[in-house]
């Protein structure tokens, strides 16, 4: 196995993973940020408020984006599966 290739298939793998977690976990990020602002000012001291917004932006992002994620991932495994003669 070239060491340049195992090199460029881990790099892909892990920037797909980097994209995939930012794109899942930044409108919950958000969202629980502006909603502890939200209690900041108002000076709310539940620590579960933000649990249900911030659940429901998040499946709500994996609803919309599922299926680009689907596509990435399929793309990523289709070119690691052409690269199998490479490898062996």
């Amino acid at each position: 196995m070239n060491p340049d290739l195992a090199a460029d298939i881990l790099r892909d793998a892990l920037f797909l993973a980097t994209k995939i977690v930012a794109l899942l976990l930044l409108p919950g990020l958000i969202t629980g940020l502006i909603i502890s602002i939200f209690q900041a000012a108002t000076q709310i001291t539940e620590q579960t408020l933000s649990f249900l917004p911030r659940l429901l932006v998040t499946l709500v992002t994996i609803a919309l984006a599922s299926h680009w994620l689907i596509q990435e991932l399929s793309d990523l495994f289709v070119r690691l599966y052409q690269a199998v003669p490479d490898i062996v």
